[in-house]
């Protein structure tokens, strides 16, 4: 646990450290591609304990300079599966969006979805002497958090105190500086399968950069693609991508559960491919130029050319129905949006105070999807994209770009972590097996 949070916090110096050299990458390790964008930091924000709580509440003034997409290879349901080929392709991206920016990169931010995501609540109270709160107590009530037993080989990704209180007054996102009896923290832990963050972070060493700081694309997908007052009243983010569907559910501006499901758009692509019997390649064609989930009168007549090219006149010269299609899309759309309705049921996504459902991601793009989703997900649906970023390029401001342009925000704007605090190492969590998931139905 100690030297995690040690590596924890050796990442957020590089971070320091590359936000003062100005330059940093920004790579997402996807299944269907890999993104990189280079960022510039113009104009650094205050660095030091000032202003909002936790000692990295620098806010800076960014733009991106480079950025670069490769088809993605080595990666299943959104985890690294073959090293040599993913970092190929890392390689790939970086070196084309270095290009372009103009400029070498040391430092690299990451994310990636999959890795069996686990979602916990903690909370812990510690009696005040009276005055004023400081970085002290907060680090006291953050170390009297009871920690689950996570199980081995598992690590915690993130761990952000998302509420505290003192008194009887909750929803606080500052306490320093007021006066009370008794503070108390609610925290927010994401663990995930530790293979899965060594293996990235071999990939990365292996192209001469430093980690400065990973992420879960659940996360920086939902900061993307969800408004300000989705964030602060509830909402729940679907990043439908290649391999893998991030799922994420945010409250009072923080990330309060997240999971993935081991299902996205490839696995569409596979049943075309099957069910027409043509190669992946076109079936990937079919789905984006002819995909849908909702067969019309006209879908029956609409006919697609499916031949290849194998020398088989009778083969080659095939057709198939628009209709044919969207009856092969359907049952694994439907059955990717079954699988997240659980995950939200058993998040307790019902209890908050709105339910607003927001979809993105590649595969967000299939025609009549949002209309399907409302159906099994819940009356408030919307498509989204993520927010403008200074210098994005065209091409990259797609739904598809939902978790690497996350990833620049929580880059420039991280929120608090556990590990920005000096908890003393005698005071660090001892593990219980107190598993508190579902504090927020209570809490909010």
């Amino acid at each position: 646990m100690m030297d995690l949070y040690e590596r924890q916090r050796q990442m957020r110096n590089m971070r320091k450290a590359a936000m003062q050299r100005g330059v940093v990458a920004i790579l997402d390790v996807g299944s269907s591609k890999i993104s990189c964008l280079v960022l510039r930091f113009d104009g650094m924000g205050d660095l030091s304990d000032e202003g909002e709580i936790g000692s990295l509440a620098g806010q800076s003034q960014f733009r991106v300079i480079g950025a670069a997409t490769t088809r993605s290879r080595g990666v299943r349901f959104g985890e690294i599966c073959a090293m040599q080929e993913t970092e190929r392709a890392i390689r790939t991206a970086l070196q084309a969006a270095q290009k372009m920016a103009n400029i070498r990169v040391d430092h690299v931010i990451a994310c990636f979805s999959g890795a069996d995501p686990r979602s916990y609540g903690l909370d812990a109270q510690i009696p005040l002497e009276g005055q004023a709160v400081d970085e002290q107590d907060v680090a006291r009530v953050l170390a009297a958090c009871d920690v689950p037993d996570y199980g081995p080989g598992r690590e915690v990704l993130h761990a952000q105190p998302v509420n505290f209180a003192l008194d009887h007054r909750s929803g606080l996102s500052d306490p320093r500086g007021q006066l009370g009896n008794a503070l108390s923290v609610d925290m927010h832990m994401l663990t995930i399968d530790g293979a899965a963050i060594q293996h990235l972070a071999h990939c990365i060493k292996r192209c001469d950069l430093e980690l400065a700081g990973i992420a879960s694309s659940a996360y920086v997908s939902g900061i993307a693609a969800l408004v300000e007052d989705e964030q602060e009243l509830g909402a729940a983010c679907i990043d439908l991508g290649g391999g893998a569907t991030s799922v994420s559910i945010f409250i009072k501006k923080h990330m309060i559960y997240a999971d993935s499901v081991r299902m996205g758009g490839d696995h569409v692509t596979g049943d075309i491919s099957m069910g027409l019997q043509v190669p992946m390649a076109m079936a990937e064609r079919i789905k984006t130029m002819h995909g849908g989930v909702h067969a019309t009168g006209m879908d029956d007549r609409e006919m697609i050319e499916i031949g290849g090219d194998t020398g088989d006149f009778e083969h080659d010269r095939r057709t198939a129905s628009r209709a044919e299609v969207i009856g092969i899309m359907r049952p694994r759309v439907e059955e990717i949006l079954e699988e997240v309705r659980a995950r939200l049921d058993a998040a307790g996504f019902d209890h908050l105070p709105s339910q607003q459902i927001v979809l993105t991601g590649g595969g967000s793009q299939i025609p009549g999807l949002d209309g399907l989703a409302s159906k099994i997900l819940g009356q408030q649906v919307r498509l989204g994209r993520p927010l403008r970023v200074h210098g994005l390029p065209q091409v990259a401001t797609g739904p598809s770009f939902a978790s690497v342009v996350g990833l620049t925000l929580f880059a420039a704007h991280p929120q608090d972590e556990w590990w920005d605090f000096d908890i003393p190492a005698e005071r660090y969590p001892s593990r219980s097996l107190k598993r508190a998931v579902r504090w927020f139905r209570d809490n909010w």
